[in-house]
């Protein structure tokens, strides 16, 4: 990755400001169910949180330490079910499978061929019925699509949109 999220999130307290209005918007009309998230890239906790305090499972994953310490913090004070993994989403595989798999605007800091390649580990672990959700460069929707079309799974499209993509598993 070219930018320094350890040294940001080390300095600056909700570097990355409120969650992502999209995410928001989605969690929100699932508020009545109880579901498991892995949020890759998490960061200190933009959408984590939140989805957390929606009475949601997290596990967080984000390369910067510091960011993990903060989301944890922050998930600690507010007695949150988060659980959060300092790991590279190129070399991290998840233990479990999960109802939504939220990647925000994490995949675009990887070169084309890890980048996919993360997608494919990460889309593997959404439940029968899970989500996908995506928010990326609108360039890279296309590729994502089509890597995902490779895969033995079949996905509906919900949002495409200004480089969202979110898809339930079927």
């Amino acid at each position: 990755m070219t930018y320094n999220y350890e040294k940001l999130y080390a300095a600056t307290p909700d570097a990355l400001g409120p969650p992502t209005q999209i995410f928001v918007d989605f969690f929100k009309a699932k508020s009545d169910q109880k579901l498991c998230v892995l949020d890759i890239g998490c960061g200190q906790g933009r959408d984590a949180l939140f989805i957390a305090r929606l009475g949601h499972r997290v596990v967080g994953v984000d390369y910067a330490p510091s960011g993990i310490r903060d989301l944890l913090a922050a998930a600690h004070r507010e007695a949150l079910d988060i659980e959060g993994i300092v790991a590279d989403i190129t070399e991290f595989e998840p233990a479990e499978t999960f109802d939504v798999v939220l990647i925000d605007r994490t995949l675009h800091m990887l070169d084309e061929g890890p980048r996919l390649q993360a997608l494919g580990v990460l889309a593997d672990h959404v439940a029968s019925n899970g989500w996908l959700l995506i928010a990326d460069e609108a360039v890279n929707i296309p590729a994502f699509l089509d890597a995902l079309d490779e895969m033995d799974t079949i996905w509906r499209t919900v949002v495409l949109k200004r480089g969202n993509l979110f898809l339930q598993r079927i």
